[in-house]
């Protein structure tokens, strides 16, 4: 089976992990990933990125001149894609761009123009109703009606493409795993002595951007209700948030309890995962479906969910958007914005240490049955046969 993929997510080698195990699963399976040959990330200091060539047996990542350097949804490549499909002939051709993507469109047209005969697919993230104005609507329609078959990255994104009248195959799974030989469990006794934490600190953690939707502020007005306890909060990321997450825990009389961690290597995060306790992803929707907008965010999967569980670290998260889903019975999750029921399920981990061992236990077993590179990647291969 040959599989051609096309993303600017694979310009990152880390995240090519899930297609690098799919090409190993099985002789005879070949997997080619085409990336924009010039990308500029979201950032006014970031810098222009020039891809290169990288290859490995039966798996490759292959740049292709492209007419976006910054946007997704423009995203178009170059005549040299011509020469790759005539040379390569995929069976499988997956665009992650979304339903509304140029650079699918272009895929789609292109199979049929080279009578290549491959099964049409598409990966989205997107977990909110929407509406759309010609020609946009035109150039989802064309999309929909040439697909064979979508990855949702959640149960929500899925059922709003069948909500838009799409009927054909349908799978739900995140677009990158958890590298388990990185994200396992690990002591960290220098780190914690360098960070000042003991070994009766209960370490409550959060990694990601200080920002509104992540729900930050109703985690540190939580930890107010339990200031008698002895606790510290490692925060692992940067945003606008900051100066008023320490602002409030100054005015609540615990900033001293704040362990601050400027954004590190993503290959580092495992070390500072390891010395949690407990990790907190306590996403708020901003979305308000009664408006009839899609202007908003809910939490779309919680990463570093997966990354916490295969740490064997307990997890608690709000019930914004995928998190329940991901969770499932493996960790704790409380309504979002509720300061009490957050303050309730921490001190549940606080309070009965062989259940939070217990809960640490699930979330692993969980993970390495279904968030692994390796079982994406299986699960991935049955969806392609099934097409």
């Amino acid at each position: 089976m040959k599989i051609l993929v096309a993303s600017h997510s694979y310009i990152v080698d880390l995240n090519c992990e899930k297609f690098r195990a799919l090409a190993k699963l099985e002789p005879g399976i070949e997997v080619t990933i085409v990336v924009p040959k010039r990308w500029k990330p979201g950032g006014v200091m970031k810098d222009t990125i020039e891809t290169r060539y990288r290859g490995e047996g039966s798996f490759r990542v292959v740049p292709i001149s492209n007419f976006s350097q910054n946007n997704q949804g423009l995203l178009t490549f170059g005549a040299d894609l011509i020469s790759l499909l005539k040379e390569f002939r995929p069976d499988i051709i997956q665009v992650e761009q979304g339903s509304k993507s140029l650079a699918y469109a272009q895929l789609i047209t292109l199979n049929r123009l080279l009578g290549l005969k491959a099964k049409n697919l598409f990966f989205t993230w997107w977990n909110l109703p929407y509406e759309l104005k010609f020609p946009i609507s035109l150039l989802e329609a064309y999309n929909l009606k040439n697909t064979n078959g979508i990855i949702a990255g959640n149960q929500a994104g899925a059922e709003i493409l069948r909500d838009r009248g799409y009927q054909g195959k349908l799978q739900v799974m995140p677009q990158l795993g958890v590298d388990d030989s990185l994200f396992c469990p690990q002591t960290q006794p220098e780190l914690a002595a360098q960070l000042g934490i003991n070994s009766d600190d209960f370490v409550i953690g959060f990694v990601g951007r200080f920002v509104p939707e992540k729900g930050i502020l109703t985690l540190i007005r939580a930890l107010d209700k339990l200031r008698d306890r002895t606790w510290k909060l490692l925060l692992l990321g940067r945003g606008e948030l900051k100066a008023a997450i320490q602002q409030q825990a100054e005015n609540l009389g615990f900033s001293d309890r704040l362990i601050w961690i400027e954004s590190v290597p993503h290959a580092e995060v495992y070390r500072y995962i390891n010395l949690m306790n407990a990790l907190v992803l306590p996403s708020e929707t901003t979305y308000q479906f009664k408006t009839l907008t899609s202007i908003g965010w809910k939490e779309q999967f919680g990463h570093v969910l997966i990354e916490a569980m295969a740490c064997q670290v307990p997890v608690i998260g709000s019930d914004s958007g995928e998190i329940p889903n991901v969770i499932g019975q493996a960790g704790l999750v409380f309504p979002e914005g509720n300061v009490g029921e957050l303050s309730d399920r921490l001190t549940q981990l606080m309070d009965d240490r062989n259940f939070a061992e217990e809960l640490g236990q699930r979330g692993y077993e969980r993970v390495i049955a279904k968030y692994t590179n390796r079982a994406l990647a299986k699960e991935l291969l049955e969806f392609y046969r099934s097409l």
